[in-house]
């Protein structure tokens, strides 16, 4: 794993995760508005049939529902979790740390972080944007990452494992417990991260170019 952490973001880009380019990218500019979406919502945003949205929906294994069957989480989250992500005034949540750090060059937009990796652990301070991460403080932070064999479920087999530590001491004992994982420092797993959101942009791009009334169009100029 050591040598090849980015063979991870390879995979979390592609259709092993189930989610669809032309849809998750939509979602994630929703949730990020703070309030719950529905399938008409995205029908709306990805102008696909409400029909297609469902069948999309149900390959995400992982999505979040609050009791009206809205979607409240999907990788950005609604609903508390240890990694805190402020964008835009809105109070969101991420699924792991390495989120926080894809989260901005999709969303365009700077995010406040801060994670712990319990309650007991020093917390990871820093801001994010499209161009890097800035104020990381402790400066010794780390994340923690792993290449599980099946990442169907990307929350439960990935996400849960992947953390911030405010030092490579402090990992010592996660390390200990996934001796298959590794840690590096922020600012390496931020590139790492923005790796993947190109390459996710790039997906999310040509499925939108292929939609039925798109092919054909393009500026010559």
């Amino acid at each position: 794993m050591t040598n090849n952490v980015s063979q991870v973001t390879d995979r979390l880009a592609s259709s092993e995760t189930g989610m669809q380019p032309w849809l998750w990218l939509p979602l994630l500019k929703l949730l990020a508005l703070g309030d719950p979406v529905d399938a008409a919502d995205l029908a709306a945003a990805t102008g696909r049939p409400v029909e297609d949205v469902r069948a999309a929906l149900e390959a995400m294994t992982d999505a979040e529902y609050d009791g009206s069957g809205r979607i409240v989480g999907m990788g950005l989250t609604q609903r508390p979790t240890r990694h805190r992500f402020e964008v835009d005034g809105e109070q969101l949540y991420t699924w792991c740390a390495l989120d926080t750090l894809i989260f901005p060059t999709l969303l365009a937009a700077s995010a406040r972080i801060e994670s712990a990796y319990d309650s007991a652990s020093t917390p990871v301070r820093l801001r994010a944007g499209s161009s890097g991460v800035t104020g990381v403080e402790p400066a010794t932070a780390v994340v923690s990452l792993i290449n599980p064999d099946d990442i169907s479920s990307v929350r439960t087999s990935f996400c849960n494992q992947v953390h911030f530590f405010a030092s490579p001491e402090e990992a010592e004992p996660w390390l200990k417990d996934h001796p298959e994982g590794t840690v590096i420092p922020v600012e390496e797993a931020y590139l790492l991260a923005s790796d993947m959101a190109g390459k996710m942009l790039t997906q999310a791009d040509a499925q939108e170019t292929g939609k039925p009334g798109n092919q054909g169009h393009s500026c010559s100029c």
